[in-house]
């Protein structure tokens, strides 16, 4: 609510900052823009922590390792807002997961854009390893942009 003046009428990008993903950002406002709502969250499909039984009785008919679950989507916490979003908060103490979007679903002003890629979120010390051993592997799907030409300086020269 604070940032209401600095935002003025400009449509705005939120996010949380406890996860990463390869959201195409320009796809994703492109979304929000077609639809004309005040609001689009990025929906995400959770990598499953647990392997999968599936039973006949007692018996064990699937067994399953870990994989991305096929159903339920959640909050990917990507989302690309209009200003008056802010009538929603009513100030500090206001939990935008609580109040302001269950009230932007009920009034039929929010919605979803599917992402069907990378998503993880960084709430346990494992999800740090696990994405610091990507970055260091190089194979952080979520690094998207080029990396600016490094500048070298020739210390022969420069004397």
């Amino acid at each position: 609510k604070r940032l209401a003046s600095a935002l003025g009428n400009s449509t705005f990008l939120l996010t949380y900052g406890d996860g990463v993903a390869n959201v195409d950002l320009k796809a994703l406002l492109q979304f929000h823009r077609r639809h004309g709502k005040l609001a689009t969250v990025t929906a995400v499909r959770p990598p499953a922590r647990f392997g999968r039984l599936e039973f006949a009785g007692d018996q064990v008919q699937c067994f399953a390792e870990k994989s991305q679950l096929s159903e339920g989507w959640i909050n990917g916490g990507f989302f690309v807002l209009e200003p008056d979003v802010i009538e929603f908060i009513r100030g500090d103490e206001t939990k935008w997961e609580c109040e302001p979007l269950e009230r932007l679903a009920r009034d039929g002003q929010l919605m979803a854009y599917k992402h069907h890629d990378f998503w993880q979120c960084m709430d346990t010390i494992r999800e740090k390893n696990y994405l610091e051993k990507l970055w260091r592997d190089g194979d952080a799907p979520w690094k998207v942009w080029d990396d600016p030409p490094v500048l070298r300086i020739d210390s022969r020269r420069a004397a």
